[in-house]
């Protein structure tokens, strides 16, 4: 924690005072981001420093391995991706939605190979999500390292295509209001990738 408050105390003396009159405009406008991003919650992998965004500029939400699960019938479960899809797309009317995935990706791995034995009360099923992108990098290749990649590229497009799946965002892409995209972070070289529209990945 004495590192945390050590950051933030270096952020009041350098970065408030150049940002204190855009944090003043953002409290008083509320915000307005025009790009929902879906990203894991690696540590390595901050979607506003790879985009050098802005605060107010991204909506961002962050779970293991950047999974979007397919639209369910509203209940009284706890749907946290879900509730701040909606957030972003019903009331902050996102124009883009950007799911980024990345190298080395420890929910892909745990997807792939089993999750860890001592994270056994809700990973599993969570990361269950992502099996038919499994079954596509199992069919592909059996290299590991290959496999791996394979699985990281297909989470993104299986997170698009449960996207289509909730009625009020599929609704705003058919009627051009909302557009996706999918791209890939390598977190050893700092390279970006975006999914093209013939389906493989290349440098943004």
């Amino acid at each position: 924690m004495d590192e945390l408050l050590d950051g933030y105390r270096r952020f009041r003396a350098t970065a408030w005072p150049e940002r204190k009159a855009l944090f003043e405009k953002l409290a008083a406008r509320g915000q307005r981001p025009q790009t929902l991003v879906i990203a894991c919650s690696d540590s390595r992998v901050d979607p506003s420093m790879i985009f050098d965004a802005g605060p107010g500029e991204l909506f961002v939400v962050r779970n293991v391995a950047n999974l979007v699960p397919p639209y369910q019938t509203p209940d009284h479960a706890h749907h946290g991706t879900s509730a701040a899809l909606e957030f972003a797309v019903k009331v902050l009317e996102v124009a883009n939605i950007v799911v980024l995935g990345h190298a080395l990706c420890g929910g892909v791995r745990a997807a792939l190979e089993g999750g860890p034995a001592v994270a056994q009360d809700f990973l599993p099923d969570w990361i269950k999500i992502a099996d038919p992108a499994i079954v596509v990098a199992e069919n592909l290749t059996k290299d590991p390292e290959e496999r791996r990649r394979v699985a990281e590229y297909a989470c993104v497009k299986l997170s698009l295509r449960n996207l289509e799946t909730f009625p009020w965002i599929s609704e705003r892409v058919a009627d051009g209001r909302l557009t996706m995209h999918g791209a890939y972070f390598a977190v050893a070289t700092g390279v970006l990738e975006r999914l093209r529209p013939d389906g493989t990945f290349g440098p943004a």
